[in-house]
């Protein structure tokens, strides 16, 4: 066996970007992806002439290392935008984020948040109170308009769990806290500050967001596919895979969600088996349309916090790049959370959806649907209970004792944007090739 024979299991974006640091610093490895094509969730399709990626996909840095890497992938392929994001409710749009952005909003609800604001502002009760859950901060934080006209309803419907349940370990890059300036300014008139990680963000120009992952292929040698690893031997450093062919590894990287890594990895301490067992995440119904009318909306993405909308989100593909449509149609991407603590009916759900849509003034009756296209991804988002840090600690510390690195969204069991992905493959290559 080669000395430092390395295996990635995954060719979603963080084992493209493992691969790519292991090839430039000279590293032997193999990688196995169990699909046909490369990209993981980090795909787009052809459907009718429109371009659909997998859900809504977008590339926000606050790394110059990251922004440059693509930038350089990409050789001026990519476009750069200004946040154009809303806010839904009480029959009202109202800008993202929605802290920093009553202007518009029934007057009643203005007030309700900008008192509230004001007094949460208060630099010593903040002191004072100690955050135990997710519930507890949004109420400490933004004071109780902000928390029941928006914060709770959207991240209880978003996380499809009680507030309450959610620990604060995911907040710090996520949700902006705004200034009371900011705030203030934000109530009396529409507001142009772009607050939040995504104010400023990148698209390619053309093809989807699947042209990232595309750039990061041409840049690495062969991917194995499609093989699907079926067995991990500790012991043995062994993969099973499929087809029962067999690979040796010295330092394995996967992708896989950890909780596909109990059907892999035979003996497991049952600690570890526990952990596993534990976590918790949200699954995601993504449904893609094409529409035959120009120009449907302006707006980038909308956010839906109230429960008479199936939806917590819809985006409009057209806005981010004029080639993913057709000359004179529009798009939009649809996503409804789930889980098993708050199921959906699958058979039904698109007719839901479009009544939604029409409901929420988005579509109008007579528009034509010309395009269709429904992703049904089952690990959407990672749910931070509180057992989330002791259970991701127990199974990674496990792996990593077998040298077995588990990395991205799904394999580190994080809330992640594209870029934490890239840099979570450096991360991992630096460690091994070790890089400072």
């Amino acid at each position: 066996m080669v000395k430092d024979n390395i295996v990635i299991l995954g060719a979603g974006l963080a084992g493209l970007s493992a691969a790519y640091h292991l090839n430039k610093y000279h590293l032997n490895y193999t990688i196995f992806e169990k699909e046909k094509e490369p990209g993981g969730l980090c795909r787009s399709k052809n459907v009718n002439n429109f371009t659909f990626d997998l859900d809504g996909h977008l590339l926000h840095f606050k790394e110059r290392y990251a922004l440059n890497l693509v930038k350089e992938l990409m050789d001026g392929r990519l476009i750069e935008h200004q946040r154009n994001a809303w806010v839904y409710s009480h029959q009202t749009f109202s800008r993202y984020p929605f802290q920093a952005n009553f202007f518009g909003l029934p007057y009643s609800i203005a007030k309700d948040c900008l008192l509230g604001f004001i007094e949460a502002s208060d630099g010593h009760l903040r002191k004072r109170i100690k955050s135990h859950n997710f519930k507890d901060w949004v109420y400490n934080t933004f004071g109780q308009g902000i928390a029941e006209h928006f914060m709770i309803p959207y991240n209880q419907k978003f996380w499809t769990v009680p507030c309450e349940d959610l620990s604060c370990e995911w907040i710090d890059r996520f949700i902006p806290i705004p200034t009371l300036e900011e705030t203030i300014e934000g109530a009396i008139a529409e507001s142009k500050r772009k607050l939040g990680y995504n104010a400023f963000f990148w698209y390619p120009i053309k093809g989807g967001i699947e042209e990232v992952v595309l750039a990061f292929v041409r840049r690495i040698k062969k991917i194995n596919t499609p093989c699907e690893a079926t067995k991990i031997d500790i012991r043995k450093k062994e993969i099973v895979f499929r087809d029962r062919s067999k690979e040796r590894f010295n330092k394995l990287i996967t992708t896989i969600p950890l909780p596909e890594i109990t059907c892999l990895i035979e003996d497991l301490p049952l600690d570890v088996k526990s952990a596993i067992k534990d976590l918790r995440y949200t699954s995601v119904f993504n449904l893609n349309l094409g529409i035959d009318r120009d120009n449907l909306s302006h707006k980038h993405w909308i956010y839906f916090p109230e429960e008479e909308f199936i939806f917590y989100r819809v985006g409009f593909p057209h806005t981010l790049s004029s080639h993913s449509v057709p000359f004179g149609k529009s798009s939009l991407y649809i996503e409804v959370s789930y889980s098993k603590e708050k199921p959906i009916n699958k058979q039904t759900i698109v007719k839901r959806i479009i009544e939604d849509l029409i409901k929420a003034g988005i579509l109008y009756e007579d528009d034509k649907i010309i395009a269709q296209d429904t992703n049904d991804i089952k690990y959407g988002y990672i749910i931070y209970n509180h057992r989330y840090q002791k259970n991701t600690k127990r199974i990674l510390d496990f792996l990593a004792r077998h040298n077995i690195y588990s990395i991205g969204r799904y394999g580190a069991w994080r809330y992640m944007s594209m870029e934490d992905a890239i840099i979570d493959g450096k991360v991992v290559t630096d460690k091994l090739s070790d890089k400072k």
